[in-house]
């Protein structure tokens, strides 16, 4: 019985604390004045009567009824029943006090009577909000209404007088005084939550969808936060998510309506439901995890960072589908043409809102389905204690890996429901009867519609029973007040306190004797709960053990064989058995095995035995996993304790010790899931006559319990057959009550023992897992394992979250016994509270803990020593490797495992194959390789080699592991690395137990040492080799000891003897703003031999400078003409000795002799770069001399001006430049690039003689020169003047630049050539633009000011205007007058983007013209590139990837090729992996660009010079590869050796610095630069397979050998320092380069005279050695065999020029990064490979034998040659078997290309077509670039198809593809037509049609084309590029744009939140939005892809932003993508209206 209300509280304005505008309310009264004893009074209730605050307002409002929930520290909840009304309040004007007296008058306001809200509320733990609004109406309608009752009467009686049953009572009709008669119905259950209809009104409100999100959100547990105008709409939504929860509780912060002084509540970090008026939305919005609702407009906002999980997909089905067929109804007859006329529509609100609910029941039974069968009955008395099993329960339903449920199992929600409705005896509902129906139910509807809705409703009926018991209505009669009594504000009386007291006084003592009350109550009936049937997939889970019966015959074998000692027998199943163990069935059938031995008492067993059931029960282990809930673990922990072997008398060793390595048995929730489950087993057979052996439910046999014992009669006999747990304690709860007291003690006393004992028996188990058997060694897996919250008890909250005790990882013999005691102290700790044990037995166990460890590990101790003198296993011979020719091992091989990795070759499995890995062998260590080298575990694949290897250079990241136990593996591997390599190799290696912790880490840092050497010579490539040493005749003092302080005090007394004091100070001013790192040059060298550099000192790393470049000196720039020092950097990895910390240099030796000063012009005459250029006509050696200060015949000649290295340390010696070009204007030019690296020709082509350049990037100061001051380091030039040398240097440029264009052919024919924009005018793609906008923009100033401007923003000073005068030579430049001086013909739009032109006038933009040189570079270089106008020079800013980002994507590339484990999540898939680490969007900048150099070179004639960074990296990568599309002869062996040798090696690639070859570059990181170029080869080797000679292979070895440091070939950073290395080493001895025959196995060496010691006065060029190629080893290679030959090569057959597609699509990733051949290892050291595979092969194999070959272990392409190496293989063993001169295979083919070259060659016009369509799309890719859109997306090949339909033609129509007549009088005109271009075919000539559709996304309207009009449009593509160089003019787009809708809008920017007006494009068959700067403008600013649109509707919100335009508010319009959101403006509403049409219109269609 509860009282109706429990306070009456009378809420008012509080005058006293009104402060300005805040406001606040007070109680006025409230009654009863003193706290029931058990209900406390809430205070701020005044905060919940005016949730928006307290206000005032001008005038009256109605009353209004609000309900607010509140919740008391107890979790109860209080309904607060509150209407509000105005109340009339006069106002005394204040004066103010800037106002006089007489003033007062006339400000006063004439309205003084303002009103107040004044609230009445009930307070009420009882959900009847009806009758609360129905109470304090009457109330205010007697107050108002005048009536003659007595407030205190009415209030009096609701406080006192009504009383109401509990739940499940009779109804209850009363009346509080006022005339009224009211009725109260109790629902029939209080846990079934009343709803009346608010249910279904929140799905009217919200829609399926987003209600089933909100209930999905509410049971994980997240932030749900509602939002409406109406407080009783945000309650009622409140209530109906709650109500859809049952039968679980919420349990966290529930505040329906909160009070906007609350509103920091918000920010709680704990999940709550609340609810706020929707004036506070904005404020919401910054609220980051919490899901916003708003109720009025039917939206729900769900944050990114909110997993919104769901249930699983087909519960998720089938509840739409039910919703949909209550909802709904006419859905399913909508498509009826006849309807049935009895149809009926959705039931009314309150039954539709029980159905809602019925079917919300039906999802949240199928979720627990089951559950009751997982529940552990840990106590019975005095109350049931129950914990739930999470993962057996997952496991058994096989709902592993569902989120949702997972979480939902872990809620709070979930362990109170456990709390609740666990207990097995207890009163039941609605919900426990469907629990046990609902199976049954499942069966009975089989898809059945009818039956489905049926059961639906009978579910419903019960809930509306549940609120409406009684069948009989009661009309109850409310007065009202009338329309006339609202109007009317009277304030609202005080109540009589005295009057109002004694009232509830006289209530409250009738109440207690009442009769008729106290035969209202019911008591409910307290029942057995029903378990109900078990669930369908748990029956086939049980069933899977008994199918498997069969199969499971070979483990029964072996196990028989084992314990028959059979062992012989037993082995030969052995591996079979193990791999088997990987089913949880076999290992469930194993623990099965195993107990049945060990009931046969055959515990104790013999070595042999003992090991192999050892090795099984680790195996088994191994495979059992948090996922299984650790069930098998279970099972053999006792069997683990049974197991042992005899050592020797006394002392024993069981099974325990040999398997604790696992993880399980530092999981703290499996002990404690497994003593849960002994404890229940123990409480249910005290109760039983007869134990039970299983679990859950076992026969037992009948028995009566012994009452002597259990002191209970003997009529309690409790039968016990078929009984589980559960039955057992429903049983004991029954009987519970009619126990004496005595017999109650006894049993709690029977119970807690029971616990008692089993904590005794699991602390001795948990001691004997977790002491190691050798206590020195540190505890393993001291940490618990992920996931173990899958074993979580659902008791308490502690229990849910259990931890494993965390070690520190390292512990002694005392630190285990400290460790092992905490974690069982812990434990028992844990499960002994709540299992309801006493205080005293808890500290008896506490004490006994530390006893049991000291004795257990005493014993161990013994058993430990005994276990050391067994013989040790017999591990197999350790392979020893292959090594190369002065390859040695440094470290021997350490045992081990090769584990497998992410890649799935070789471990079987699913891709099939034998299980290659693991393999057992040794890592070994070599000066070249890590090499791994051993035979597979699986005894299938034993006899196996497998072989890993890579070199050591090439080590990327080396990382310690943890491993674990194997599969075979009988002990626990702890120590591990993982080895990652550059050359895509893994190397996962568990070393053995053999090999100590010191080992390992001495290994490790060995490995790093090795990796980086201190010094170039200790690298592989430079073994055998001598160094020359320096000369040390003088000691310096400490004051020059170091390089850096020499070159200093050196370049302070240079600077002394040519400058002042005064000049000193400046160019020491200047030295701090700018520096040249220049390296420092070797002295005077002395040798020394290679005996003194021994292995031991290699080990040792070298100290080094911080600097990022180590051993460099900082210079000026105004001291590079007075100082000449060589590189400091070169002489620090060369020189310095180990064991040397200094060197000494004699200061009089400086200069004496430098080597670079011996090198002439003649001495680089056979350099393959120079021999190039004779070839390309760029200059020839033997004229040199002649042409150095002359003209040739073509305009070019070969420069020595850098022969010594002067000007740029990284060029060649030997450059080609123009003819006129004088040596002094070459080094004034240098000074404006990046390192010196001036422009250099370095190709021409043959027939437009368009050059291509390259040099460094411009410094970024500008043009004017990085050295302002450094005009007296140039006294010697022509210009005299400081001012005039600065200007001078960037007429040098221009003067430059003036010479390239004159020498080329296209400024000859500049008048005959287009302009620009006529470059497309042919194209077949879609362009909006045929050209950029590069033209001269009007100057607001004269030309010399621009002029000025440029020098004084790119120097930062002052410069003097000049008197040069433009002439009409080339060789004399002057400043141009103001008349004729030329704006710069940058693009407008990319010099506004700089910033670096702002007078340019858009308007009067003058159309470009060709331009005969393109400048590309970097975007910043924009300020710097200035030239003058008439040079028709452009600067094309493009888009690169810096090496930083190449070295991130080469990091997350190589992580996605070679992952280190296997990874099922969707998110770490390879494609998924690859597409996060932009390589092939980096592989595709490269090509576009080399594609756009060879468009413009090509096809324009125009000359182009490609200027990046530093020019050695993406400008090496561009040049290299467009030469490579462009020259046939590079594509030839010997040409693409000497574009490596020219672009690479001396152009100075930094392969030394990108590949870390030394210690000094080991903190910058490898840079794939040069890999990223030999990908891109590859790619265009792919597309176009017969234009190149050599193969794949080739490539592949090139990638991989440029970082294996085995030839010299590709390492330093220059020719200069190539030049110094070879001057300073010797060859020690004669070293030889084995290459292997691979037809007759021979070996060829390259043997070399020994050189004989060098005298210091002799010549040393004459005698140096050559440097071991790469290239000799090649040519070597490819003497002997076609391993490189291209056999499909064809000279000739292919276009002059490749242009390769070079979009993402048609990119593949490279064989490289992902095969590997584990037979032999990589195929790139040929002698190796070749060596392993004799070894493999001991008997070689004839041609006519059969192989099994196996992709994922062998090399196919060696293994299975192609038919054209067979036949050459055929034709020279024939040559052979008739003693015939046997012919090289070479002259065989060439042979066989003459004899081909006479048949003609026939071209199908699908090919030209192609050709022609690949040319189109690669000049359109250049057209974007020369727009600026340089990382746009390509187009996509043969996209536009034609839609071909079928056509009826009724005039004669020809045939666009045969040109014959489609209409005939024998067949009407039936034919084929596109609906897009209107191309007409017959059927049989579609497939001759043309691919490309000419109109598709053409906005025209598509037309007849005739066969005419396709000819001219197939003739406007070009064919054939060679045939004219103008083709590229004639480039044009055919697809005209399609505009659907236009119009300028506001638009909101994504960072800077600005509002601009744009001109917007609707493009609908792009399906894009386009935007631009004005409707006159063409260039895109920005795209939005329709795709991606989600939603797109009018916008409410917006006008409340910053910033907005002042329009109509009714005009924006939001959109929301997938990517962000975006916020529009229009005009008006109409417009809007328009724009939101057209979009959905355009992504519907």
């Amino acid at each position: 019985m509860s009282r109706l209300a429990d306070y009456f509280v009378v809420v008012g304005y509080d005058h006293e604390k009104e402060q300005g505008r805040i406001c606040n309310g007070k109680i006025l009264q409230r009654f009863p004045e003193q706290d029931w004893k058990n209900v406390p009074f809430h205070q701020g209730l005044e905060l919940f009567c005016q949730p928006g605050g307290w206000r005032l307002r001008k005038d009256p409002f109605p009353p209004t009824f609000h309900i607010s929930i509140l919740t008391d520290v107890e979790a109860g909840r209080h309904y607060c029943g509150i209407l509000t009304f105005s109340e009339p309040l006069k106002m005394t004007p204040m004066k103010p006090d800037d106002l006089e007296s007489d003033e007062l008058e006339s400000s006063l306001v004439h309205n003084t009577v303002m009103y107040a809200p004044k609230s009445i509320l009930l307070v009420s733990r009882l959900n009847y909000i009806d009758t609360f609004k129905n109470c304090l109406g009457l109330i205010y309608t007697s107050f108002i209404e005048r009536m003659d009752v007595k407030l205190e009467l009415l209030v009096g009686n609701i406080l006192g007088h009504i009383v109401i049953p509990a739940a499940g009572g009779s109804q209850v009709r009363f009346s509080i005084g006022a005339g009224d008669r009211q009725a109260i119905q109790p629902p029939l259950s209080e846990m079934v939550p009343v709803t009346r209809s608010t249910v279904a009104l929140l799905f009217q409100q919200l829609g399926i969808q987003n209600v089933i999100t909100l209930f999905s959100l509410a049971l994980t547990d997240n932030k749900i936060l509602f939002h409406s105008s109406s407080y009783t709409r945000l309650t009622d939504a409140c209530t109906s998510i709650l109500a859809l929860l049952y039968p679980f509780k919420y349990c966290y912060v529930y505040i329906p309506v909160l009070p906007e002084p609350l509103k920091e509540v918000l920010n709680t970090p704990t999940p709550f439901i609340m609810g706020v008026h929707s004036d506070l939305k904005n404020e919401i919005a910054e609220l980051l995890d919490v899901t916003a609702v708003d109720l009025d407009g039917g939206t729900i906002i769900v944050p990114d960072c909110v997993n919104c999980l769901q249930p699983p997909e087909y519960m998720l089905e089938k509840l739409h589908r039910e919703l949909t067929m209550v909802l709904c109804p006419d859905l399913q007859i909508a498509d009826l043409a006849f309807p049935p006329s009895s149809s009926k529509g959705c039931s009314k609100p309150e039954f539709l809102d029980k159905e809602i609910r019925a079917i919300f029941m039906r999802l949240q039974v199928e979720m627990l389905l089951g559950y009751r069968l997982s529940l552990t009955i840990i106590r019975i008395h005095p109350k049931p204690v129950i914990s739930f099993n999470k993962g057996l329960y997952l496991m058994q339903r096989g709902l592993f890996g569902e989120e949702f449920l997972s979480k939902l199992y872990d809620s709070m929600s979930f362990v109170t429901f456990v709390n609740e409705r666990g207990p097995p005896y207890r009163i039941c509902d609605i919900f426990d009867k469907l629990v046990a129906n609902y199976q049954r139910m499942l069966i009975e509807e089989e898809g059945n519609q009818e039956k489905v809705l049926k059961n639906i409703k009978e579910i419903s009926l019960q809930l509306y029973q549940n609120e409406n018991p009684s069948p009989e209505p009661y009309v109850q009669k409310i007065p009202r007040p009338s329309e006339t009594s609202l109007t009317d504000h009277q304030p609202f009386p005080r109540l009589n306190r005295e009057e109002l007291q004694e009232i509830i006084s006289g209530g409250v003592e009738m109440a207690k004797v009442n009769p008729k009350l106290k035969k209202s109550i019911k008591t409910p009936k307290t029942q057995v709960v029903p378990i109900g049937p078990l669930p369908k997939d748990w029956e086939e889970q049980k069933n899977v053990v008994n199918n498997s019966a069969r199969r499971l015959e070979v483990l029964r074998t072996c196990i028989s064989h084992i314990f028959e000692n059979k062992l012989l027998d037993a082995r030969k199943m052995f591996p079979t058995v193990l791999r088997s163990l990987k089913s949880r069935v076999v290992r469930e059938v194993l623990a099965k095995e195993l107990a049945l031995h060990v009931q046969e008492n055959r515990a104790m067993l013999e070595m042999q035995q003992f090991d192999m059931v050892v090795k099984l029960i680790n195996c088994s282990l191994q495979e059992d996993s948090s996922v299984e809930e650790f069930t098998l673990a279970r099972r053999m922990l006792p069997l683990s304790v049974a197991f042992c072997r005899k050592l020797c008398t006394g002392i024993i060793q069981f099974a325990y010790s040999c398997v604790q390595d696992h993880p399980v048995w530092a999981t703290l929730s499996f002990w404690e899931n497994a003593f849960y489950a002994e404890v229940e087993k123990g409480v249910t057979q005290l109760y039983i006559s007869a134990p039970s052996t299983d679990n859950k439910a076992n026969d037992c046999d009948t028995g009566i319990i012994d009452t002597s014992q259990n002191g209970l009669k003997s009529n309690e006999i409790m039968r016990s057959s078929r009984q589980s747990p559960l039955e057992v304690s429903a049983e004991r709860l029954k009987l519970w009550p009619d126990i004496g007291d005595e017999d109650k003690s006894v049993l709690m006393s029977n119970e807690e023992g029971i616990v008692y004992s089993q904590a005794i028996h699991f602390a001795n188990h948990m001691v004997c897992m977790r002491v190691p058997l050798d206590t020195k060694k540190r505890l393993v897996n001291s940490i618990s394992m992920e996931g173990e919250s899958c074993g979580s008890s659902n008791l308490t909250s502690s229990a849910g979250g259990s931890d494993s005790y965390e070690g520190d990882g390292s512990y002694d013999s005392s630190d285990t016994t400290t460790t092992v005691t905490k974690f069982v102290s812990k434990f028992v700790d844990k499960v002994c509270t709540e299992s309801g044990v006493t205080s005293e037995p808890l500290k008896k166990l506490h004490s006994m803990i530390p006893g049991i460890v000291a004795m257990h590990i005493e014993m161990l101790e013994a058993v430990h020593r005994e276990s050391k003198r067994l013989p040790p296993i017999k591990k197999p011979k350790i392979l020893k490797p292959v090594l190369l020719q002065g390859e040695r091992i440094l470290f021997p091989g350490y045992r081990g495992y090769l584990l497998p990795d992410g890649r799935e070759e070789g471990i079987g499995g699913n891709i099939g194959g034998p299980a290659l890995l693991p393999a057992e062998g040794a890592l070994f260590i070599t000066n070249y390789r890590i090499v791994f080298k051993g035979n597979p575990v699986d005894i299938q694949a034993c006899e196996l080699a497998v072989i890993r290897s890579f070199p050591l250079a090439s080590l990327f990241k080396e990382k310690k592991i943890s491993v674990g136990n194997l599969v075979h593996l009988d002990h626990y591997l702890q120590e591990g690395i993982q080895i990652r390599s550059n050359t895509f190799q893994l190397i996962k290696f568990a070393f053995d137990e053999e090999v100590g912790s010191e080992k390992v880490e001495q290994l490790r840092r060995s490995i790093g040492k090795m990796r980086f050497p201190p010094a170039i010579y200790e690298t592989f490539a430079f073994q055998g080799t001598e160094l020359l040493q320096i000369n040390q005749t003088q000691k310096q003092t400490n004051k020059n000891a170091t390089l850096k302080r020499f070159a200093k005090n050196t370049l302070m007394r240079v600077k002394g003897s040519t400058l002042g004091r005064a000049q000193q100070q400046s160019t020491q001013q200047q030295n701090r703003r700018q520096k040249y790192i220049l390296p420092v040059e070797p002295l005077v060298p002395r040798r020394l031999s290679s005996s003194r550099l021994g292995a031991s000192n290699s080990m040792e790393s070298l100290s080094t400078d911080s600097d990022s470049r180590p051993s460099s000196v900082m210079f000026d720039d105004d001291d590079l003409n007075n100082i000449d020092i060589a590189s400091a950097s070169l002489r620090a990895s060369l020189y310095r000795s180990p064991s040397d910390t200094s060197t000494v240099i004699d200061e009089a030796d400086v200069g004496t002799l430098k080597p670079s000063d011996t090198l002439s012009p003649d001495k680089l005459h056979d350099k393959l770069y120079v021999q190039d250029y004779k070839r390309l006509g760029l200059g020839c050696f033997e004229t040199l001399q002649k042409q150095k200060f002359g003209r040739t015949a073509e305009g070019f000649r070969l420069t020595d001006v850098n022969i010594h290295y002067e000007v740029a340390r990284s060029y060649p010696g030997l450059v080609a430049v123009p003819g006129p070009c004088q040596d002094d204007s070459i080094r004034r030019l240098s000074r404006c690039y990046r390192n010196n690296r001036f422009p250099v020709v370095v190709w021409r082509h043959p027939k437009t003689k368009a050059l291509l350049l390259r040099s460094g990037g411009f410094h970024g100061k500008g043009v004017m020169g990085m050295i302002k001051s450094s005009t007296q380091a140039t006294q010697s030039s022509n210009i005299t003047s400081a001012d005039g040398g600065v200007a001078s240097k960037s007429i040098e440029q221009e003067k430059y630049f003036m010479q390239v264009i004159a020498n080329s052919s296209s400024s000859v024919n500049s008048a005959s050539l287009l302009s620009l924009n006529k470059i497309a005018s042919n194209n077949s793609l879609d362009m909006q633009e045929a050209s950029p906008r590069l033209g001269t923009k009007r100057v607001t100033t004269s030309g010399t000011a621009l002029f000025q401007r440029s020098i004084l923003r790119s120097s930062g000073g002052k410069a003097t205007q000049g008197t040069l005068r433009s002439g009409g030579r080339a060789n004399t430049l002057a400043l141009p007058s103001r008349a004729s001086f030329k704006s710069l013909t940058l693009g407008y739009r990319a010099a506004n983007r700089n910033g670096s032109i702002t007078d340019v006038d858009h308007a009067k933009a003058q159309e470009p013209r060709k331009a005969d040189m393109y400048v590309f570079g970097e975007k910043s270089q924009l300020r710097t590139f200035k030239l003058e106008g008439s040079l028709k020079c452009d600067f094309i800013p493009y888009e690169f990837n810096e090496v930083r980002q190449v070295k991130a994507s080469f990091k997350k590339f190589m992580k996605a090729c070679i992952p280190s484990a296997v990874s099922k999540d969707p998110e770490m898939a390879f494609l998924k992996l690859v597409e996060d680490s932009e390589w092939l969007p980096q592989i595709k900048t490269v090509m576009q660009l080399a594609g756009a150099v060879v468009d413009l070179i090509d096809c324009q004639g125009s000359s182009v010079m490609v200027s990046f960074e530093d020019g050695w990296d993406f400008t090496t990568q561009v040049v290299s590869l467009a030469e490579l599309l462009m020259d046939p002869y590079y594509r030839t062996f010997e040409g693409f050796k000497v574009l490596i040798e020219k672009e690479w090696l001396a152009f100075g690639h930094r392969f030394t610095h990108r590949s870390n070859h030394t210690l000094h570059h080991q903190a910058s990181g490898f840079a794939p630069v040069f890999l990223q170029f030999v990908d891109c080869v590859h790619q265009v080797h792919r597309q176009f397979p017969m234009s190149f000679e050599f193969n794949q292979h080739f490539l592949q070895m090139l990638a991989y050998h440029y970082v294996s440091n085995r030839f010299k070939t590709f390492m330093l950073d220059s020719e200069y320092e190539r030049f110094e290395v070879e001057s300073l080493l010797v060859v020690d001895c004669g070293v030889s380069i084995q290459v292997t025959d691979f037809d007759t196995d021979q070996v060829i060496s390259d043997d070399r005279p020994r050189m004989n010691r060098i005298d210091e006065a002799g010549d040393q060029e004459s005698k140096r050695p050559d440097i071991r190629s790469f290239w000799e080893y090649v040519d070597q290679l490819n003497e002997k065999s076609t391993i490189f030959y291209n056999v499909f090569y064809s000279e000739g057959s292919q276009s002059r020029v490749l242009r390769p597609y070079a979009n993402i699509s048609s990119l593949k990733i490279w064989d490289f990064y992902l095969n590997e051949h584990l037979s032999c290892g990589p195929a790139f050291d040929c002698e190796l490979f070749d060596a392993a595979r004799n070894e493999d092969n001991e008997t070689p194999l004839s041609p006519a034998d059969r192989c099994v070959v196996n992709a994922c272990y062998q090399n196919v392409a060696q293994a299975d040659p192609d038919m054209q190496r067979w036949l050459l293989n055929e034709i020279i063993q024939l040559e052979t078997d008739l003693n015939v001169a046997t012919s090289h295979w070479r002259t065989i083919i060439n042979k066989f290309n003459a004899s081909m070259q006479s048949k003609a060659k026939l071209v199908s016009p699908v090919t030209e077509e192609a050709k022609a369509h690949g040319t189109s799309i690669h000049k359109k890719i250049t057209m974007d670039i020369l727009r600026g859109k340089s990382g746009g997306e390509s187009p996509r090949g043969f996209a536009s198809h034609h839609r071909f339909e079928s056509h009826d033609f009724q005039t004669p129509t020809n045939c666009d593809a045969c040109h014959q007549v489609i209409w005939s009088y024998m067949k009407q005109g039936t034919g084929m037509r596109c609906a897009d271009c209107g191309f007409s075919s017959h059927e049989k000539c579609i497939t001759s049609a043309p691919k490309q559709c000419l109109r598709r996304g053409s906005s025209k309207e598509p037309s007849n084309t005739s066969s005419k009009q396709t000819e001219e449009l197939t003739k406007s593509v070009p064919i054939n590029n060679d045939k004219d160089p103008n083709t590229y003019l004639n480039f044009a787009a055919r697809i005209g744009e399609t505009v659907s809708h236009k119009g300028y809008l506001y638009k909101r920017g994504a960072r800077l939140r600005q509002w601009k007006q744009r001109y917007f494009k609707l493009d609908p068959n792009k399906h894009q939005l386009r935007y631009y700067d004005t409707d006159d403008v063409q260039t895109c600013k920005g795209t939005i892809d329709l795709k991606e649109v989600e939603s797109v509707k009018h916008d409410n919100y917006s006008s409340n932003l910053p910033g907005v335009p002042k329009l109509d508010d009714n005009s924006f319009i939001y959109m929301k993508t997938s990517t962000r959101d975006y916020h529009f403006l229009a005009k008006n509403k109409k417009e809007a209206d328009e724009w939101i049409n057209k979009i959905q219109d355009c992504i519907t269609n």
